[in-house]
């Protein structure tokens, strides 16, 4: 009975070398890649570099659609290569690949003109992350109105997995919005901007926020606990209202539950 042909383990020092050149279009084929009977293999090679790229960009277009329609197709491919030579992915999922795009934007010349880009990115990658964060429970308006009220100054609200504060000089928020579908896109303000970014069950929501409400949010992600967060947004906006942006930020889902003092004192 015929046996199979036992094919040898690539070699250790393979990966590297073939790996190290795909990104680069004008770097030689490894000495290692051959093909049959030990022939050259570059046309092989580079349709298959050619290929890790045109994925590579199509997974940044996927991650960030807004950024690309603000751009265009041609520009975001463009943008796309000169950020892929420089930050390889290091994960092999391609949902987590960019984490780096918009620092690159702010360096890339040619959307210097563009001083809001970065931050609209920085938005839709928070967006991602927000749909792929734990699930937990989200805080119900219930649990908050059984704490006693002399409990209530000391009430420490933990941050759901999946909520995100953002903030820029910029109207990124408003733009980002505009851009992530397909429908008109208007004059925007320019203006700075704060926004929540959160889940309930699979949906994600941008909300954009008073400076205020942004303020007394940041407290609570922070650990302040509510008397002290309360006092933190009134700095920020005189007319701050507490029990409206509690009942906004639960209704966001920004909270999965709180701690009184005693949980606080118990856990530290």
């Amino acid at each position: 009975m015929p046996t199979a042909d036992i094919l040898p383990l690539p070699r250790a020092d393979f990966a590297g070398p073939f790996s190290a050149a795909l990104l680069f279009p004008d770097a030689e084929t490894p000495a290692l890649v051959t093909g049959p009977r030990g022939k050259r293999a570059e046309k092989r090679y580079d349709v298959y570099r050619n290929n890790v790229t045109v994925s590579l960009i199509a997974a940044l277009a996927s991650i960030f659609p807004a950024v690309e329609r603000i751009t265009g197709p041609d520009f975001f491919r463009a943008m796309a290569r000169f950020h892929i030579r420089e930050t390889p992915p290091t994960s092999p999922l391609l949902f987590d690949y960019g984490r780096n795009f918009a620092d690159f934007i702010d360096r890339y010349a040619y959307a210097q003109d563009m001083p809001w880009l970065s931050d609209v990115a920085r938005i839709e990658r928070l967006w991602l992350d927000s749909y792929h964060a734990a699930d937990a429970p989200v805080l119900a308006a219930e649990a908050l109105a059984a704490v006693p009220p002399d409990d209530l100054p000391a009430l420490r609200f933990q941050p759901h997995p999946a909520a995100r504060l953002v903030s820029s000089p910029h109207p990124a928020i408003t733009i980002f919005a505009m851009n992530r579908g397909s429908g008109p896109v208007g004059r925007v303000e320019n203006q700075s901007e704060h926004g929540l970014i959160a889940r309930i069950d699979d949906e994600v929501t941008v909300r954009r926020l008073h400076s205020g409400v942004f303020a007394f949010l940041r407290a609570l992600f922070d650990g302040d606990p509510l008397a002290a967060a309360a006092a933190t947004a009134l700095d920020a906006d005189a007319a701050f209202d507490l029990p409206g942006a509690i009942g906004e930020m639960i209704s966001a889902g920004a909270f999965s539950h709180i701690r009184t003092e005693a949980d606080h004192v118990e856990h530290a």
